[in-house]
């Protein structure tokens, strides 16, 4: 399967990049079959519903060369791994506590020649680094995720945004929030991306 929809809102990308976004679908299907990180119903939706949906933040964050960033509660690999072959000159580390997802997210970067990956079975909690970005897909509700990672970012910004947090979440978000995080900015993913998945989706950015 061919990853056209990348290719759409991302027209730059290289032969290498769209060479390792075009094996993803069958060794997403291969390890699906084995340790279930992808519903069923969607694998076949891969590259909008889990592929563009992580690239949402590349939208948002154009990250620039040498920047570190952390993925909380990756699963079977997102938003980390698209965001990791979308932009090779930063790193990217990415932690579950279930270890079976890391080894799915180990093999799948292994495979497609991912050399600026790295990923740990481990609680959020428990990293001890320090990141300029950190982000997430949905993982749990805000102010919980918050608690486990605001002291872990770096003081260096070179950004186009400072330091902080990129979270992809969906729906109404103004209860979550509230005014707690007052300071949170929103960006709707319908905005970049036209499916109709996208309506309700979005990228959350909160400075740390």
């Amino acid at each position: 399967m061919k990853p056209d929809i990348i290719a759409k809102y991302f027209p730059s990308i290289s032969s290498i990049q769209t060479q390792q976004f075009e094996q993803l679908y069958d060794l997403y299907v291969f390890w699906n079959a084995q340790i279930n990180v992808i519903s069923r119903k969607d694998i076949d939706l891969l590259f909008e519903r889990h592929v563009l949906h992580s690239l949402g933040i590349a939208k948002v964050m154009p990250f620039n060369k040498g920047t570190k960033v952390l993925d909380v509660g990756c699963g079977g690999g997102f938003p980390g791994i698209p965001l990791a072959i979308m932009f090779p000159e930063s790193t990217f580390h990415l932690v579950d506590s279930i270890g079976k997802k890391i080894k799915v997210v180990t093999e799948v970067a292994k495979s497609i020649g991912l050399v600026n990956l790295t990923a740990q079975h481990e609680r959020a909690e428990k990293i001890q680094d320090k990141y300029h970005f950190i982000v997430s897909r949905a993982v749990t509700e805000f102010p919980v995720f918050y608690s486990w990672i605001h002291k872990k970012i770096l003081k260096d910004n070179f950004n186009e945004l400072s330091n902080g947090i990129l979270y992809l979440k969906g729906g109404d978000l103004r209860e979550e929030f509230g005014h707690h995080f007052d300071k949170a900015v929103f960006y709707d993913l319908k905005k970049y991306f036209e499916e109709e998945f996208f309506e309700t989706k979005k990228v959350v950015y909160y400075k740390l």
